[in-house]
């Protein structure tokens, strides 16, 4: 009988994680708030898995589309073996989810939180068995990014830490594991110090975000430069994740430079809203 995931929140990195699972067999259960977030989220898992099978990278998609089923409600989470959390980046909303899995999930289910930045133990606070939440923070695009955090509370168990490695490396991710409850992680605490001094250069005019791009993917081997990178998961993503870690740890390098906050408060958002330090 295959296993059953509940992916909580059908945005982008919901349905990134939705996918990975239902190709890696799961039958997986996509929730969000209304038809039309689920909608959305099916549509761009559809897409995904087109352009892989456009690539001869999978074969027929609609096996793999057969094995999720959309819902609105909470309560399809009750027989879910691993459920994954994947909705906005602020305690109280994440609190609230886990509130409501405490109430209708079973006993022995694995709760995941796919937090970038905000510290397991806090979301796990709302609950009666902060053992069984970890921190699971995947990487976007899921379909195409191979990392996948692994982050434990102060009280979640070993087992419920090999559950969640036996379930991310089932579905094709390699994982590191944090032994201990820092805000940010490691990854966000590396990515949002290089951006917050990045964003820091470009906003007094010391250097462009091309030039600054270019000097980290020359200089220092990146792959893509921090603005870019910036772009591409979000640039609220980004600002709330610095904001929970200046919050946590009153460190000044995380605090959000004011052009971070104003691309926000403008809309410049990166991929998603066609602008942020690149035009697309």
């Amino acid at each position: 009988m295959a296993k059953k995931l509940s992916v909580i929140g059908a945005g982008l990195m919901g349905s990134g994680i939705a996918q990975v699972a239902a190709q890696a067999g799961w039958e997986v259960t996509l929730r969000d708030l209304d038809d039309s977030a689920t909608a959305r989220g099916m549509a761009s898992i559809r897409k995904s898995l087109e352009k892989f099978a456009s690539k001869g990278a999978i074969d027929d998609p609609a096996p793999i589309l057969a094995r999720i089923t959309t819902t609105t409600e909470i309560e399809a989470a009750a027989e879910a073996d691993v459920v994954i959390e994947a909705v906005f980046e602020r305690l109280d909303v994440k609190q609230e989810v886990f509130r409501q899995l405490d109430r209708v999930c079973k006993p022995e289910a694995v709760l995941g939180t796919n937090t970038s930045a905000i510290p397991i133990t806090q979301i796990a606070a709302v609950t009666q068995r902060p053992e069984h939440v970890v921190g699971t923070h995947f990487f976007s695009p899921v379909p195409m990014m191979k990392l996948c955090e692994l982050v434990r509370g102060h009280r979640t168990s070993d087992q419920t830490l090999a559950a969640a490695k036996e379930f991310a490396e089932g579905i094709g991710k390699t994982c590191i594991v944090v032994n201990r409850d820092i805000a940010g992680f490691v990854t966000t605490r590396l990515i949002a110090a290089l951006v917050v001094e990045a964003v820091k250069l470009v906003e007094s005019g010391v250097v462009s975000p091309e030039d600054l791009d270019v000097a980290c993917k020359l200089g220092f081997g990146h792959a893509m430069g921090p603005l870019a990178t910036t772009d591409l998961t979000g640039v609220d993503i980004l600002l709330h994740a610095a904001k929970n870690i200046y919050t946590d740890t009153g460190d000044t390098k995380f605090f959000p430079p004011e052009l971070l906050q104003r691309m926000v408060t403008a809309g410049e958002l990166g991929r998603k809203s066609g602008k942020g330090f690149y035009k697309y």
